[in-house]
């Protein structure tokens, strides 16, 4: 798909992420000089098209005081790691839910999830209580605490914000 220069400014605005506004989308178009209705329609757009892949949320744990952060891996049977998995996903205290294939024999896990907690101790509780829901605490896992944070962002898109020729075209 080409982008047209007012998509390439839009994917340049949000780049950094939304506004904290009650209307972040008609921000974006007020500093690009769209509506907030060609904003979402071109997101739209961009999205159904595969320019965009994803559209979410990067929330920044450690800044909010949530310093126990764990991936907890499992080694699921392969007919039951997809309701294991969703199983996991509506836990309030999961953030992320995931299925992976193995890399044997170095890594066999193939059911991944993280949980963010203001202490170690709340999180270890939170991952028994997980694989009991999930159906899960019979299988092998393993949990890996993160010892540092690295910078979160949202997406980068190459080359999207347009050149002054584009602009006056």
């Amino acid at each position: 798909m080409d982008l047209t220069p007012t998509d390439r400014r839009l994917l340049a605005a949000i780049e950094d992420g939304l506004p904290l506004t009650q209307h972040p989308f008609a921000a974006v178009g007020e500093r690009i000089g769209l509506e907030e209705a060609d904003v979402l329609a071109r997101l739209n757009r961009l999205s159904a098209t595969g320019v965009i892949a994803r559209f979410g949320v990067v929330v920044r744990h450690r800044e909010l005081g949530y310093r126990a952060n764990a991936m907890v891996v499992w080694e699921a049977p392969h007919g039951i790691a997809d309701m294991a998995g969703r199983k996991l996903a509506v836990l309030p205290y999961v953030t992320l839910a995931y299925r992976r294939e193995r890399r044997p024999p170095e890594w066999p896990y193939n059911l991944f999830c993280m949980i963010h907690g203001r202490s170690r101790e709340t999180v270890l509780k939170q991952i028994e209580e997980a694989g009991v829901a999930a159906g899960l605490a019979d299988y092998p896992r393993a949990i890996l605490f993160s010892r540092r944070a690295f910078k979160q962002r949202g997406a980068r898109y190459a080359g999207a914000q347009a050149t002054d020729a584009e602009s006056a075209a």
